[in-house]
């Protein structure tokens, strides 16, 4: 598949160092981060100067080697030892994306699979990385494409809504949900996307209209309780998310706001999809009441800039993720095929290790 002249990646290997699009300077800058050293990885993952499940795992994978690369010694032992720390740090920056985990875990196991001198494994990490950051691309671009053959056949032209950004920013550059807009664009299946403005954070306002201004795609963004309004006005003809953690039941955690519009999908008969790799499904957990939700700091709801949108003495909740149950999943689109949730354990020995 041929990239769009336009298209963005937003981890990046350049320079014997990782180059991440600064996120939380989009859509007013874009500008890039320069990341060295392990320790400034975790905190660009915590602080979401890059954000996404596939995109935390890809810039995870690197923070490894980063990692690696920093511990100075020849002792095989003494060095897996402090590799396990880099991974201990790296894990305990977003506990709710399964990405990070699984990245993290590869890199670990090529790290003790490797024979031969520290500098060897060093090499494999780095190879392993790359290898990470390429696979997600390719994934990205099937579940795009397979997404193509579950959308309602009619009208010709669709038009989508997705919640919160689930992009080529959020990936190695392509897109889970938004690769299925990028691939009815493509194919001139999409009359237009409608786009969540994603409180509180405004990814769907920040990032996903950013995406479709530079390659072209009509969108129209909404806030968060417009989207039954609209489905109710015929404007939407099917929601397609992404997924930070989906369950071997096929519940799926994703950005705090889709189960409710989950909810009003199924209350007015149009298809939801959940579109991710198989590397953010935990076969581990049987549903998704075993989903760790991370909560997030209270100034993302109660300012906004400088400006303190509330008066003091309120308290504040503020999880950063719901989950969805299966029940209300049309299907998963993943790059191996599309899944009724109830058949997602059909799909596991498919894995990658």
């Amino acid at each position: 598949m041929t990239p769009s002249p336009n298209q963005v990646y937003p981890v990046i290997w350049h320079n014997n160092s990782v180059s991440l699009i600064d996120q939380t300077r989009l859509p007013n800058e874009y500008t890039f981060v320069e990341i060295h050293r392990s320790e400034d990885m975790a905190r660009a993952i915590k602080t979401m100067i890059v954000r996404g499940a596939p995109a935390i795992g890809v810039a995870a994978a690197y923070g490894m080697y980063l990692g690696a690369r920093e511990i100075e010694t020849s002792d095989r032992h003494e060095f897996l030892q402090n590799l396990d720390k880099v991974a201990q740090l790296l894990r305990s920056t977003r506990p709710t994306a399964v990405n990070l985990f699984w990245a993290i875990s590869r890199m670990i196991k090529a790290a003790y699979e490797t024979l031969g001198t520290v500098e060897d494994i060093k090499q494999t990490l780095f190879q392993t990385a790359q290898a990470i950051n390429a696979e997600d691309l390719q994934t990205c671009q099937a579940i795009g494409d397979n997404g193509l053959t579950v959308l309602p056949t009619t009208p010709e032209k669709l038009t989508l809504l997705t919640h919160c950004n689930a992009g080529a920013l959020a990936t190695a550059g392509y897109g889970t949900a938004l690769g299925v807009v990028r691939s009815a664009w493509r194919e001139g299946r999409l009359e237009r996307l409608f786009a969540d403005e994603t409180r509180p954070r405004l990814q769907g306002a920040k990032l996903t209209t950013w995406e479709c201004v530079q390659e072209g795609i009509p969108v129209t963004l909404i806030t968060d309780n417009m989207a039954a309004h609209c489905m109710k006005q015929g404007l939407i003809h099917a929601v397609v998310v992404g997924a930070d953690r989906i369950a071997a039941n096929g519940d799926t955690a994703n950005k705090i706001g889709t189960y409710s519009v989950a909810i009003a999908a199924k209350a007015h008969n149009i298809p939801f999809f959940v579109a991710a790799p198989l590397s953010t499904v935990d076969f581990e957990l049987a549903d998704g009441s075993k989903i760790p939700i991370e909560e997030r700091e209270p100034t993302e709801i109660y300012q906004v800039g400088d400006t303190i949108l509330t008066p003091a003495g309120v308290d504040f909740y503020n999880p950063a993720f719901d989950v969805t149950p299966a029940e209300l999943i049309t299907a998963i689109i993943t790059e191996n095929g599309v899944f009724a949730p109830g058949e997602l354990v059909k799909s596991q020995p498919q894995q990658v290790a």
